[in-house]
């Protein structure tokens, strides 16, 4: 269904057209969903709706977009570290399946799940401990690995989560060691796409009761499982886009 709504979906409509529930979905046979929030969902998406949704869109994909300082560290990433007139320590390292890096002097290093910069902050530190004075440390990524999503929010373990053949959204969450008991029931999931941003809204409860598919994750999507105290914050989210549809943002 995830895909599906994926193709379906890049017909160039605008977010407030696809919101309001009037749209047809060229190809899903049925059109998109209107919200479950109460209010009408012409009313929802304002130009200033929107633009608190694209906002929320480009900070939870900059977590997957290696460009961005907000970028973290993945499984199979490539890293290239320097440590200023250290040239024996400057060197490109893989980050290991299990998200950890092996560094000469300090052995391994947790990496996943980390940016670039809490890398340098963490081999400073462990360098600076015994073998070097005032080390500069940069730590720049060579090489991202695409197979692979990123999980925030409220559950147990939030990070990388790499991709071995498919996951779906509910295999996420589990291998994230599930919801957090302050978690709201629906989850979003962020997505680029040559360079376009789209979102969706899954209700976790009624996929794991059956009453909805559980939809297949692509390499590169975010998912954010929002907490009650998170929730005035990600409101207009919530509200604006619907059920089970993905709604492209920019």
């Amino acid at each position: 269904m995830f895909a599906a709504a994926l193709v379906s979906a890049c017909g160039g409509y605008s977010l407030s057209e696809l919101s309001s529930g009037k749209t047809q979905l060229s190809g899903s046979g049925a059109q998109a969903p209107a919200s479950n929030s109460g209010v009408a969902p012409s009313a929802l998406a304002s130009p200033e709706q929107e633009a608190a949704v694209r906002k929320v869109a480009l900070s939870a994909t900059s977590l997957s977009d290696p460009s961005s300082k907000a970028y973290k560290v993945g499984p199979l990433d490539v890293l290239d570290v320097t440590v200023f007139k250290v040239p024996d320590l400057s060197k490109s390292v893989q980050v290991s399946e299990n998200g950890t890096i092996s560094f000469p002097l300090v052995g391994e290093v947790q990496a996943g799940g980390k940016t670039a910069r809490e890398i340098e902050q963490s081999l400073t530190k462990l360098l600076g401990a015994k073998y070097l004075r005032n080390p500069q440390v940069t730590v720049f990524v060579k090489e991202y690995n695409s197979q692979r999503v990123t999980i925030e929010g409220a559950v147990k373990k939030p990070g990388v989560i790499p991709m071995v053949g498919g996951l779906s959204l509910l295999q996420a969450v589990a291998q994230a060691q599930g919801l957090e008991t302050t978690a709201e029931t629906s989850a979003l999931v962020f997505r680029v796409t040559n360079g376009k941003r789209a979102a969706a809204k899954y209700d976790i409860s009624d996929i794991r009761d059956g009453k909805a598919d559980d939809p297949q994750l692509q390499a590169g999507d975010v998912i954010i499982v929002p907490t009650s105290d998170m929730k005035e914050g990600f409101n207009t989210v919530l509200r604006v886009l619907p059920l089970a549809t993905l709604i492209p943002l920019l």
